[in-house]
């Protein structure tokens, strides 16, 4: 696998066009199979397709108005995936009912690279229930891609207050749940290659059920 996974894009999508430059480049045409599902409306689409100008053709993925057979289309031609923040319960529920959710994790274990901020990241979990946004859309769709062991906490505070507020909250999800979360500050970056998990720059930390939270080195794997 090759996961790009980001808490922010940096300004005007720079770490986001980073990560993705480093499959993209040298590429003849490739297409990049965007999937904006976890926003509300469609103001970024012309935003991204400038940004990615001269790196490759921007194909959207619409969970709403497109079949599944196209959508899947679009994905066996895509060079990357990319998906970005908005609504994680959003996202997630428009993965499951379209039913593209199956179909995508299988690309992107079968080598897809995968380029996400924010929601996107948190999707990439075997849940989403680390996520902070609201459950507006009243999902009942909580499991995520489930191509890392780790769930994801994006925008993770800078602040001592912040943080313990943040950690608190999170020690609800370990009363139920044994896997490690990765809390990652908004200049964190993550990349997944393989099973191998390492902080490629930025600050984070993983807290683990019943263990003390740890600050992550960059460059070091990160255990599960």
């Amino acid at each position: 696998m090759n996961l790009q996974l980001f808490s922010s894009p940096g300004n005007e999508l720079k770490d986001i066009l980073a990560a993705s430059r480093r499959v993209l480049e040298n590429r003849d045409d490739p297409l990049i199979a965007y999937l904006p599902a976890a926003a509300l409306s469609d103001k970024w689409q012309e935003y991204t397709e400038k940004a990615f100008l001269g790196l490759g053709r921007v194909a959207t993925l619409n969970t709403e108005l497109q079949t599944l057979t196209e959508m899947e289309a679009i994905l066996r031609q895509a060079a990357l995936v990319y998906i970005p923040g908005g609504n994680t319960f959003l996202l997630n529920h428009r993965l499951h009912i379209s039913r593209i959710a199956d179909y995508l994790r299988k690309k992107v274990i079968a080598g897809l690279p995968l380029v996400a901020f924010s929601a996107g990241t948190v999707l990439c979990g075997p849940n989403i229930l680390t996520s902070r946004d609201i459950n507006m859309v009243e999902t009942g769709h909580f499991s995520g891609l489930n191509v890392s062991p780790f769930n994801f906490s994006v925008h993770y505070p800078e602040d001592d207050t912040g943080r313990i507020l943040r950690d608190d909250w999170l020690s609800g999800y370990h009363a139920f749940h044994e896997n490690p979360v990765i809390l990652m500050e908004d200049d964190a970056w993550i990349s997944v290659e393989g099973k191998k998990t390492i902080l490629e720059r930025g600050e984070a930390w993983i807290l683990r059920k019943k263990g003390e939270k740890e600050k992550l080195t960059a460059g070091i794997p990160v255990e599960a």
